[in-house]
């Protein structure tokens, strides 16, 4: 269920924005609850969505608010209703934008689509860093103006790779890893590190076409729709909580290149999606679920 109410005009739009979202067991009186903790904080609610599972039995929720008070006041006002009713909650600058590393081998439209949008103000993410295993993406990042750094990675030297990534992103202070297209699996370990806040593309609707070629396979098969999944990197390869999906239908007449070119742009609009909803705070985590408030 969602609602939006208009923002007020700038002469009534007082205070600072905040994001607010929150899961935790479905009881009675939680919207309730939530709204008079935010009444007290001068709240003026401007978006609010909210979500209860049949199936896990949780409640989810965001809400977009002004409030005159500091983030410190909002966020002691929240506690106690957050303590009565058990939640995993978080609350944030609203449009503080995330500050994001995207990782890339050798195919750069996912990479240039979000650069592009990054640049353009489409997407709320600042990219301090491009990392990848080969070289031929570092013109792109050039063109941008984003420092690239190359982290080749063998068998031999895995653990020493994502060591230094590791590095990189304690010393960038990254809160988001974005896989766009990057041909490397990541270790059990990074992943669980990353949990929630790394996100891959995959070029088809999963669990369809893995590995090499997957748009030849496709093709092979006399597919009638193609499609990429957006979703969180869990360390079971490509079967992490989806975010988004996107499809285009085809034909017969299509060649495998010709799919590979349209399969590239349905990349980029699920990736892009996924990476946005994110950044806005929009996905919550139910176990290998996701809900999406967009």
């Amino acid at each position: 269920m969602t609602f939006s109410i208009p923002e007020a005009s700038p002469a009534g739009a007082t205070g600072t924005a905040y994001t607010l979202t929150l899961s935790c067991p479905d009881l009675p009186g939680i919207v309730h609850a939530v709204s008079g903790a935010l009444v007290s904080a001068g709240g003026n609610i401007i978006e609010s969505a909210q979500f209860g599972s049949p199936e896990t039995g949780s409640f989810f929720m965001r809400v977009d608010f002004r409030s005159p008070q500091s983030y410190e006041e909002v966020h002691a006002g929240l506690a106690a209703t957050a303590e009565a009713f058990n939640m995993t909650w978080d609350l944030y600058h609203a449009g503080r934008r995330t500050r994001t590393l995207i990782m890339a081998s050798k195919s750069g439209h996912c990479l240039n689509d979000l650069l592009f949008q990054q640049r353009a103000g489409t997407l709320p993410i600042d990219i301090p860093a491009i990392v990848s295993n080969h070289r031929d993406l570092e013109s792109l990042a050039d063109f941008y103006g984003v420092p690239f750094h190359h982290l080749p990675v063998t068998a031999d030297t895995k653990d020493q790779a994502e060591g230094r990534l590791r590095a990189l992103m304690a010393e960038l202070d990254i809160e988001l890893v974005v896989l766009a297209r990057y041909m490397q699996i990541l270790s059990d370990g990074l992943c669980a590190e990353l949990s929630g806040r790394a996100i891959n593309i995959h070029h088809s609707f999963l669990p369809s076409f893995k590995g090499a070629r997957p748009y030849h396979q496709a093709h092979a098969r006399g597919v009638k729709l193609i499609g990429a999944t957006a979703h969180y990197v869990t360390a079971d390869l490509d079967e992490g909580p989806i975010i988004e999906q996107e499809v285009i239908r085809v034909d017969h007449a299509r060649s495998a290149t010709e799919l590979a070119a349209l399969g590239s742009d349905v990349e980029g609009r699920a990736l892009s999606k996924a990476v946005r909803w994110h950044a806005q705070h929009r996905v919550l985590l139910d176990g290998r679920r996701t809900i999406v408030f967009n």
